[in-house]
């Protein structure tokens, strides 16, 4: 059966060394078996305090970034680029430092800044992407880390928005150490078919996050679960699901993430709910 795991932006924005321990024995007692670790600024967690506290717990880790504003590795300026450059070796590093196989995240530019390209300078933006991701997918080769680049949804970029554009952006780069991530929420908005963008992935598949349509527990929404999950056996991706969602009483991170009610009564509620029909959905699937 697949593991299951949560990111914990359900709860709260930043984790940090002073709060990660209380939160993984809460993502622990929920029965999860994966936490997904967003490290927003380097510093905020370190291997000596989160290695400690994963193997208190049992739970197996994943790494996530965040393109907060001013971080580009396209239409930037030198500063810019190399600052965005090194935050991502430091959560190559952290993920290294826990045992974590993969840091994703929507590493091209900040998430929010939206522009108009024509053909061309999609073209040239790519490219400049490309050139300025291959160091740091350089640095995650040598700390033994695979990179998932997630798309986003049309209103939070304009750069990458499907698997297809992803492929199109990377070609040439992707391999051993740089794949997709890939989130059932973009995928239900920018994609024809779900299931469909899971296969043009392919091999190429780091990562999954889920989530409902709406942005709550996955499960009692539009999504085709089955039809999504048959495409992950379809392409041999045998990785956890990881609910992704947020809480709205963080300011910063209810902005970024446009989340401006309530999605489950309690944020524990939207956890049990998700992990309750992730764990039917996936026992279906074995005994089918």
């Amino acid at each position: 059966m697949r593991t299951i795991g949560i990111n914990t932006w359900v709860w709260q924005s930043p984790l940090t060394d002073a709060t990660v321990e209380a939160r993984l024995e809460h993502v622990a007692a929920l029965g999860f078996d994966v936490v997904e670790l967003p490290l927003e600024n380097l510093g905020d967690l370190t291997a000596d305090v989160v290695g400690p506290a994963l193997e208190r717990t049992g739970l197996a880790p994943a790494v996530v970034g965040a393109m907060a504003p001013g971080r580009d590795l396209v239409g930037a300026d030198d500063a810019a680029v190399a600052a965005t450059q090194d935050y991502l070796r430091g959560c190559i590093d952290l993920a290294a430092g826990i045992g974590a196989e993969a840091v994703c995240g929507p590493f091209y530019a900040a998430t929010g800044r939206t522009w108009r390209l024509t053909p061309g300078e999609r073209r040239e933006a790519y490219r400049e992407w490309r050139d300025h991701l291959a160091p740091v997918v350089e640095h995650a080769a040598d700390r033994g880390v695979r990179i998932g680049i997630e798309p986003l949804n049309r209103y939070e970029t304009s750069l990458v928005n499907t698997v297809d554009q992803a492929l199109e952006g990377l070609d040439g780069l992707l391999g051993a150490s740089l794949g997709l991530a890939l989130d059932t929420y973009h995928l239900n908005i920018e994609e024809r078919s779900s299931a469909g963008a899971i296969r043009a992935a392919g091999d190429h598949l780091v990562h999954v996050q889920v989530c409902g349509s709406d942005r709550g527990a996955p499960g009692g929404d539009q999504t085709d679960w089955d039809a999504l999950v048959g495409a992950l056996d379809e392409v041999g991706h045998t990785g956890p699901l990881v609910i992704e969602s947020f809480t709205a009483e963080n300011a910063s991170i209810a902005t970024a993430a446009s989340i401006w009610r309530p999605l489950a009564a309690t944020q524990d509620d939207l956890a049990r709910d998700g992990l309750a029909f992730l764990r039917e959905l996936t026992a279906a699937g074995v005994s089918r």
